[in-house]
């Protein structure tokens, strides 16, 4: 079940006029506000649209950071915006709808990942930088889909290693370096839903078609990937590759960048194990909607505030990752 939300601090405007053309208001205040919006690419199309930045969560918060803006508007979900606001402590960032959350984050309570930490006080804790800024703090490096190879290579054998919070990005990390790792027992709910089965009909019907994943997925769906990479790993695979169907395993509001990319090609979805619901659909990533947009912007709430004790102490697993990073880092 997905959390209530909070109180809003400030007054919301009733729901627009049908009348209203909502996306010349928000431009307007965007600019009146200087403001940035920035857009994972799980969001919804329109909303992609009327972004300044379309990327992975670490990378629009890094872009944000390097503006003159005095305003972020993350659309995506609350660890995201959060990050945004580690980066840029001095600028305000709204988040349009606060109960979009992460499966992946709520899989990791900062209390029990505390005591999971201390239980283990010989391991350097790697943690995925979906999770909450309160389990952040709590971690030694910070690590993305694109960069945690990488970084796990740079730290020393004899080193033991506890890596968190998404068990299956953890195996397929243990499975690309050799390296063992004490896995924390986290997972999308979007990336574990994917139908095996569904795949390999796709495969079937489409056999010319490369087939792409996120290493969110299980083991299963990775087997039988072309490519598995983060989200603009992925984009970028399609668009040089010469591949006229794809065949995507990830959410699927990123098939608006990659038909964008390229028109000519194919893009095909992955169903979920339950054909009865959009299971490869992120439920938190469509809390955020146009209309919450163009209210978040309007009343400048809700707002994204961090302790900054807390805010420090989530910075610095940050920085130690930028600083082991390979360039580009993207999530």
């Amino acid at each position: 079940m997905l959390p209530m939300s909070p109180p809003l601090v400030g007054s919301i405007p009733s729901i627009p006029p049908s009348s209203l053309d909502l996306e010349a208001a928000i431009r307007q205040m965007r600019h009146e506000k200087n403001a940035v919006i920035l857009a994972h690419y799980y969001q919804e199309p329109d909303i992609q649209d009327l972004a300044d930045f379309v990327g992975d969560s670490l990378e629009l918060s890094r872009k944000a950071a390097a503006t003159d803006a005095d305003m972020i508007v993350f659309c995506g979900v609350k660890f995201m915006a959060e990050v945004a606001k580690i980066l840029s402590p001095q600028k305000k960032v709204l988040l349009p709808d606060m109960r979009a959350g992460c499966s992946l984050e709520t899989s990791c309570p900062p209390a029990s990942f505390k005591a999971f930490r201390e239980a283990h006080p010989d391991h350097v804790a790697l943690t995925y930088i979906n999770c909450s800024a309160e389990v952040k703090a709590l971690s030694d490096i910070i690590v993305t889909s694109s960069n945690a190879e990488a970084i796990i290579r740079q730290i020393p054998e004899n080193q033991e290693i506890i890596f968190a919070p998404d068990w299956h990005l953890g195996q397929f990390l243990i499975q690309k370096t050799g390296r063992p790792m004490l896995l924390w027992q986290g997972a999308c709910m979007v990336h574990e839903r994917f139908s095996e089965e569904g795949l390999v009909r796709l495969k079937t019907r489409h056999p010319q078609a490369a087939i792409i994943a996120h290493p969110e997925c299980p083991a299963p769906i990775l087997r039988h990937a072309d490519h598995v990479g983060s989200t603009s790993s992925l984009i970028a695979f399609t668009r040089n590759t010469p591949h006229q169907t794809y065949i995507v395993a990830t959410e699927l509001g990123i098939l608006h960048q990659m038909r964008l990319a390229s028109p000519e090609k194919t893009f095909l979805d992955v169903p979920g194990l339950d054909s009865t619901c959009a299971c490869n659909a992120c439920p938190y990533m469509r809390m955020n909607t146009v209309e919450k947009l163009y209210q978040c912007m309007a009343t400048e709430q809700p707002e994204i505030i961090l302790p900054e004790a807390l805010r420090l102490a989530a910075l610095r697993p940050l920085e130690t990752m930028l600083a082991m990073s390979p360039p580009p880092v993207r999530a």
